[in-house]
C-alpha cells in the first residue's frame, strides 16, 4: 500500500546520491536547472539565465528558487503596484476634496442670498485638512456631510418653527450607519435630522 512516507524516503535517497556526486563542492548545495522544455539537470554551479533555477541544500533538504530575473521582475511589479495604489488614493482624495468644496460653495451661495434666513456663519465650510475630530471620523463622506448640512437647515426652516438658522452641524449622535445633523435656530429651538430623513 502506498504511504506518504515513501515519497519522503525517495527524496532523501535522491538527495544523498546527489550529495555524494557533489561532495567535492565547497558548499552544501547543488543547483537544479530546468529549461523551457522542462528538461532538468543538476549541477554544482549556478544555472544560466535561460534556466529556471532551484538551489537545494543537501544537508537540510531545503530548497530555494533562484531566478534573479524573475525576482527582479517581481520586485518591479510590486513597486509599480504600490505606486499605482498611491496614485489612485491621491486621485480619490483630490476628488473628495473637490466635491466637498463644491457642496460648501453651494452652502455659502445660499447663505449669502438669504441673509434673513441664515446667519453668516450658520454653515461654515469643513476644510479637509483641518477637520474637527467628529467630522474627521467620517471624512470619506465629506461631500455628503456638507450637502446634508444644507438640507437639514432648509428642512428646519420649512417646518415653520425656525425663523433663522444659526448653526447646522454634524452631530455627535452620528454613527457609521446613519449620520445625524443638528440645527440651531435664532428662537432657541433645535432640530435633529438623520440623513435618511433628509433623503426623502
Amino acid at each position: 500500500m502506498f504511504t506518504t512516507e515513501q515519497p519522503r524516503k525517495k527524496m532523501r535517497i535522491t538527495l544523498l546520491i546527489l550529495g555524494s556526486l557533489f561532495s567535492s563542492c565547497t558548499f552544501a548545495g547543488i543547483y537544479k536547472c530546468t529549461d523551457i522544455n522542462g528538461k532538468t539537470d543538476y549541477q554544482a554551479k549556478p544555472c544560466g539565465p535561460e534556466y529556471k533555477s532551484l538551489q537545494i541544500n543537501v544537508k537540510t533538504g531545503n530548497s530555494a528558487e533562484l531566478n534573479p530575473e524573475k525576482q527582479k521582475q517581481d520586485l518591479e511589479k510590486k513597486e509599480q503596484d504600490e505606486k499605482l495604489e498611491k496614485e489612485q488614493m491621491l486621485k480619490k482624495q483630490a476628488q473628495l476634496k473637490q466635491d466637498a468644496m463644491s457642496e460648501s460653495a453651494k452652502n455659502q451661495f445660499l447663505i449669502k442670498n438669504n441673509p434673513e434666513k441664515f446667519s453668516a456663519f450658520s454653515i461654515p465650510p469643513y476644510v479637509f485638512d483641518q477637520l474637527p475630530d467628529l467630522v474627521k471620523e467620517y471624512q470619506t463622506r465629506l461631500p455628503d456631510i456638507e450637502r446634508s448640512r444644507r438640507q437639514a437647515a432648509e428642512k428646519a426652516l420649512a417646518s415653520g418653527q425656525c425663523r433663522r438658522v444659526e448653526a447646522s452641524e454634524l452631530d455627535a449622535k452620528s454613527t457609521k450607519k446613519a449620520l445625524v445633523f443638528s440645527v440651531s435656530c435664532s428662537s432657541g429651538k433645535s432640530f435633529y435630522f438623520a440623513e435618511q430623513e433628509l433623503a426623502k
